[in-house]
């Protein structure tokens, strides 16, 4: 159902409670349509969840938790990324899950695992062995129900460079930012100049072609979520809204080319780091679901 269309007030609520709308989300509606006719880009009803399909989405991040918790625990020198990819199947398959990412748009794995100067998409591969200094994100996604949750992880193998453990630790703290900027009625482009800032701040550069997304009843759903954007700007974020911060942070240059079909790497190969996090917008602020 869309914004525009009429509810009765005595009618059941369009979100599933089963209370008349009147005292469920009348009120709710006719906030974003004054946002809308004050010229803001507002959500489709479709991208706001109902407390029912966040329980589920809930159930699906679990899973996704615990695989990133495993790997966290058993990565180390030595470790091919296939071994990675091998952990994230094995661990998804046997809680109920499949990674979403195998097989999405033919995505012949069931995780990213993006290297130094890889900035995502990285192939999982026997040929890639982990060493001491290396950095690695692994980003992980699962199905569960029919469910999606996303995130993903920066490891350092070993003892890294300070200049890399700086980018791993920015990064993260980009996320933070992100985070912190994301209210109920606020904006989408308040969490991306937030990120913005605080990486341009200590000297590094976020990737722009590659954002974030919405997420949890589809993979990939609307918004698109940069972070090279202004504050006030891109998307009414409303309670029931879910999407991921994973700012691509680059040592270097901005600049990033594509090898094949999907691996993604920097242009002057020093390195890049990101941490992805699944957000809800709630009516006090904000949840993180997976992390």
């Amino acid at each position: 159902m869309k914004l525009g269309m009429k509810l009765g007030r005595n009618d059941a609520c369009w979100c599933g409670s089963g209370k008349k709308y009147k005292t469920c989300h009348e009120m709710f509606d006719a906030k974003i349509e004054r946002f809308r006719r004050q010229g803001a880009q507002v959500p489709p009803r479709e991208l706001i969840k109902t407390p029912e399909q966040i329980e589920k989405i809930k159930e699906s991040a679990k899973i996704n938790v615990a695989v990133l918790d495993y790997i966290e625990e058993n990565i180390k020198p030595g470790i091919t990324t296939a071994q990675i990819d091998k952990w994230v199947y094995d661990i998804t398959t046997s809680m109920g899950g499949i990674p979403a990412d195998l097989n999405y748009e033919g995505y012949p794995y069931s995780v990213c695992t993006s290297v130094n100067d890889q900035v995502c998409h990285g192939y999982p591969s026997e040929d890639v062995v982990l060493k001491e200094g290396d950095i690695v994100n692994v980003d992980c996604s699962t199905i569960y129900h029919g469910y999606y949750s996303d995130s993903s992880r920066m490891f350092c193998i070993g003892e890294v460079s300070p200049e890399k453990k700086r980018l791993v630790e920015v990064t993260k703290e980009c996320v933070q930012k992100g985070l912190e900027a994301t209210k109920p009625w606020g904006f989408l482009g308040d969490m991306g100049q937030a990120v913005h800032d605080h990486a341009y701040a200590n000297g590094y550069t976020v990737v722009r072609e590659i954002g974030g997304h919405g997420v949890g009843n589809e993979f990939h759903e609307e918004p698109w979520v940069g972070y090279n954007t202004k504050a006030g700007t891109g998307m009414l974020l409303v309670p029931g809204m879910m999407f991921t911060i994973e700012p691509m942070v680059n040592m270097g240059g901005v600049e990033i080319y594509q090898d094949g079909d999907w691996e993604v790497y920097t242009e002057d190969g020093l390195p890049s780091a990101q941490w992805e996090i699944q957000v809800l917008v709630t009516e006090t602020g904000t949840e993180v679901i997976s992390w």
